[in-house]
């Protein structure tokens, strides 16, 4: 046999392997130019609000290794409960909340 007859699907397998590490590579550099790496993190707590593209607020809450999405509504709501504190909005367009 000749040297020359190598398999032609034998350089498949490296470029599968190649996309899988750019792939990674890509996420990793998205999350780090967002500053999203506390989502890695298995100790991090964070809190993302998103509006998706019906004009919908979905919160999204990582506590650990726990996410939780909760939807906000805006129908009314009733029942009993106690004041906790008092938003202020700013100016500049900041909200500022102080507990009472």
């Amino acid at each position: 046999m000749s040297e020359g007859t190598d398999d032609p699907l034998a350089g498949v397998a490296n470029l599968f392997d190649a996309s899988i590490v750019f792939i990674v590579a890509m996420m990793l550099a998205l999350f780090s130019a967002w500053n999203m790496l506390d989502l890695l993190d298995p100790n991090s707590e964070v809190t993302i609000a998103k509006k998706t593209a019906d004009g919908k607020v979905e919160v999204m809450t990582k506590k650990g290794a726990e996410i939780k999405v909760s939807r906000v509504s805006d129908k009314p709501l009733s029942g009993e409960g106690k004041r906790l504190g008092t938003a202020y909005q700013l100016p500049d367009g900041k909200v500022v909340y102080v507990p009472e």
